[in-house]
């Protein structure tokens, strides 16, 4: 299958690579070259060149500054800044413009949209999820903690869990349960949370890497304006099975691009260490190479829904489920080439706790042996496995639901 762009997009793309040209360093590898300090600082000033370039939201509508593109010019867009190893934004720009961002468009008052999304923009407001609860997880309907309207605001307490980059935000979107009398699904509000308060206390959860990307958030008497529900009070399960769909379905154009770049670097290093001639790792190459191929056809059926004006569905969980699974085994792969190397991993340590390391990464046992302790995480955080799976079975394929417990 040779996908075939229509000829207003070589226009576009040529458009997208002068841009790069211009504005980033001559002979520029990738952001996998850079660390530290001087891999924070890269990363603040591209924030600031794409927001100036409309870039930084390139789906929002011009009047909430973003660049008003077409589907057609995102996915370009996405793909050339995914093969020049750039970031389409900053760390926390998943949650304030892919995820909050984007859901507001769709769900929030015309008073939400201009008062948060200039702040989303400008990183005034940096944002994290509240959704995972300990009884809360695979069954995020089952979401307990309270919220009790209480003249103009609204009296939460509860506890959340897996919170990424908690540590980091001053605001959290949080699901609460305003009705504890309505159907599981239907007492659920989502409402914008000020996190610079006593009633919010965030403690850091100690992952197998050694880092602590995630937290548990605890609401004691934590307070919110009245207006801050998005999409009305108790409509809050709608809200977030949109704000789940941007999640998990913008990565169709940049994962494949990605995960191949990741291959090519292993494919590298198992040459590089001689292995490349035993048949069992050329087996185990060969099997990583055609789930790389499958990624990328998804990609393009995702990228044709997209082009055609569908919205990120339940149908976005094929391609989490299949790039969290791929992860866990290609990681696994680069385990056994490095051997007993892999036992003491030395040099650069990978950019990000999530998915593949940066364009551009050298082959270092520290990049390695961290992404595969992080790819272990990857088919339990934004939806394990089995729920991707529930998913895709009763969702998509419309299959019997799962027995529920009363």
């Amino acid at each position: 299958m040779h996908p075939v762009y229509p000829p207003e997009a070589a226009v576009y793309r040529t458009k997208v690579q002068a841009f790069l040209a211009e504005k980033l360093p001559k002979n520029w590898g990738g952001t996998g070259q850079l660390e530290g300090e001087e891999l924070e600082a890269f990363v603040s000033e591209w924030r600031a060149i794409l927001a100036a370039a409309g870039y930084l939201a390139p789906n929002w509508p011009v009047e909430y500054g973003g660049a008003g593109l077409t589907a057609l010019e995102q996915v370009i867009l996405a793909e050339e800044f995914a093969r020049a190893g750039v970031p389409g934004g900053g760390p926390n720009d998943v949650f304030g413009i892919q995820m909050l961002g984007n859901t507001l468009l769709r769900w929030g008052t015309e008073e939400q949209k201009k008062h948060y999304l200039p702040r989303i923009l400008s990183g005034d407001d940096v944002w994290c999820q509240g959704y995972s609860e300990p009884n809360a997880g695979s069954d995020l309907s089952n979401v307990g903690l309270k919220g009790e309207l209480d003249g103009d605001q609204w009296i939460l307490n509860g506890q959340k869990i897996w919170t990424s980059a908690g540590h980091l935000a001053d605001h959290i979107f949080t699901l609460a349960r305003t009705d504890p009398d309505a159907p599981r699904h239907k007492g659920i509000s989502f409402i914008l949370v000020d996190m610079r308060q006593p009633g919010i206390e965030v403690r850091p959860i100690k992952m197998i890497s050694g880092e602590s990307e995630f937290n548990e958030v605890f609401y004691t008497d934590a307070v919110a304006p009245k207006g801050e529900v998005i999409g009305g009070v108790n409509n809050g399960w709608a809200v977030a099975m949109t704000l789940l769909g941007f999640e998990r379905g913008e990565a169709a154009a940049v994962s494949p691009i990605r995960y191949q770049a990741e291959l090519d670097r292993l494919l590298l290093m198992a040459k590089e260490r001689g292995v490349n001639t035993d048949p069992r790792i050329r087996q185990r190459l060969a099997w990583c190479h055609s789930k790389v191929q499958m990624m990328r056809y998804l990609g393009m059926r995702t990228l044709t829904q997209f082009l055609q004006g569908h919205h990120p569905g339940p149908d976005a969980a094929i391609g989490k489920l299949f790039w969290s699974e791929y992860h866990k085994v290609v990681t696994e792969l680069a385990m056994d080439i490095m051997g007993a190397d892999a036992m003491v991993p030395t040099g650069r340590r990978p950019s990000s706790a999530f998915g593949a390391d940066d364009a551009g990464a050298p082959n270092s046992t520290n990049s390695w042996a961290m992404t595969f302790l992080n790819a272990r995480a990857g088919t339990i955080y934004a939806g394990s496995s089995q729920v991707q799976r529930n998913i895709v079975g009763e969702m998509v394929l419309g299959l019997p639901k799962e027995p529920r417990p009363s």
